[in-house]
C-alpha cells in the first residue's frame, strides 16, 4: 500500500458526464464530459500523488480523462467493470446509480489498491487505438467471410466481396500506420525487434504487445501472467478440488497470445518441446495451449527485462 495516499477517488464515466466521489470526505459532484468539465475536475481533486483514482474501462469514453489525469501526475487505475460490480455485491451494495457507482469505485480504490497506469504519451495512445482499430476491421472481415459461405445470390456475394476487398485495403493501411509509428519510436522499435525474434511472434502480435502491455519486462512472471489473465486460478473448498482455469486479465492480449501460441506450438522448438511433455502426461489440448501461452508470455517478459534476443538454449 502506498503510504503517501490520503484520499481515494471514484469516477463513473459516461458519454456526456461523469460522477465523482472523494473519500474519506464523502464529497460528491457531477461534471460534463468535455474540456471544461475535465479542467474543473482537476481543480476539485487533492494534490497529485496524494490520491488514488479508480476509473472503469468504458469502451473509450474514459480515455481522454485518464490521459489528462495521468499527465497531471495523479495515480490512476483503469479497472475491470465486472470486478468492481462483484466487489459491490460482496460488500452488500446491490443498487446501481451513477452516484453509487462512483462511491463504489472510491471504496474499491481504498480496499483493493489496484495497479496504477504509467505515464502515457500521445504516441502510446495513437498506437493503442491503431491496434484496436485493426482488430475491429479483422472482426468485420471475418463476419463478412462467414456470410459469404451461406449465401448463393450473386448480387449478395458481389456485395460481400466488395466489402471484404475494402476491409483488406483498410487493414493494409492500418498495418502501414502501425509499422511507421513503431519505427518512429526508438524504445518501441527495439522492444518489437526483441519480441519478434521469438518464433511464433509476428508483426501484429509484436505491435499489440507493445501497445497494450507496456508493463512487459517490468513485472515478475507471476504478476505478468495474472495481469494478462493466463495464470490458472484455484477452485478448491474443503475436500473438493476444482478444475483450474484462467480468469480476468486483458482479453484482447489473450487472443493475441492464443494465435501466437498456435504458431509457436509448431515452429518454436522450446514451446513445441514443452507442449509435447504436457501431452505425454495426458494433459488436454486446451490446457496445453493455455500453458504454452503463459510460457510464451514469461519468455517475452524475461527477454524484455534483460534486453536479450531470443536464445532457445536459455529458455
Amino acid at each position: 500500500m502506498n503510504t503517501s495516499i490520503n484520499s481515494y477517488v471514484g469516477i463513473d464515466v459516461s458519454k456526456d458526464s461523469f460522477d465523482v466521489c472523494v473519500l474519506p470526505e464523502k464529497k460528491f459532484f457531477k461534471l460534463k464530459q468535455d474540456v471544461s468539465g475535465r479542467r474543473e475536475l482537476v481543480s476539485h481533486l487533492p494534490s497529485p500523488g496524494d490520491c488514488l483514482i479508480a476509473v472503469e474501462a468504458t469502451g473509450g469514453y474514459e480515455r481522454l480523462l485518464v490521459a489528462e489525469l495521468v499527465d497531471a501526475g495523479h495515480h490512476v487505475a483503469v479497472v475491470n467493470p465486472r470486478q468492481v460490480r462483484n466487489f459491490a455485491k460482496g460488500v452488500g451494495i446491490l443498487a446501481k446509480t451513477d452516484r453509487i457507482d462512483a462511491s463504489v469505485l472510491a471504496r474499491f480504490a481504498h480496499d483493493v489498491q489496484p495497479r496504477c497506469l504509467g505515464q502515457t504519451t500521445e504516441k502510446q495512445g495513437q498506437l493503442e487505438q491503431l491496434v484496436v482499430r485493426r482488430r475491429q476491421l479483422v472482426g468485420l472481415r471475418t463476419a463478412e467471410k462467414n456470410r459469404m459461405e451461406t449465401v448463393t445470390a450473386k448480387p449478395v456475394r458481389k456485395s460481400l466481396q466488395q466489402t471484404i476487398d475494402h476491409l483488406n485495403k483498410q487493414i493494409q493501411r492500418i498495418d502501414k500506420e502501425i509499422l511507421a509509428l513503431v519505427e518512429s519510436h526508438d524504445e518501441w522499435r527495439d522492444k518489437t525487434n526483441l519480441i519478434q525474434s521469438v518464433p511464433g511472434i509476428g508483426p501484429v502480435a509484436g505491435a499489440s504487445l507493445v501497445a497494450e502491455l507496456p508493463e512487459l519486462g517490468q513485472l515478475n512472471r507471476q504478476q505478468i501472467a495474472s495481469l494478462v489473465g493466463v495464470a490458472p486460478m484455484n477452485r478448491d473448498s474443503g475436500r473438493f478440488r476444482g478444475q483450474r482455469a484462467i480468469s480476468g486479465g486483458r482479453t484482447s492480449l489473450r487472443n493475441v497470445l492464443y494465435m501466437a501460441a498456435l504458431t509457436a506450438r509448431r515452429y518454436n522448438p522450446v514451446i513445441r518441446a514443452f507442449a509435447d511433455r504436457l501431452a505425454a502426461h495426458g494433459k488436454k489440448a486446451k490446457v496445453i495451449l493455455t500453458a504454452c501461452m503463459r510460457k510464451l508470455l514469461v519468455i517475452l517478459n524475461t527477454m524484455v527485462k534483460n534486453n536479450t534476443q531470443w536464445n532457445p538454449q536459455s529458455n
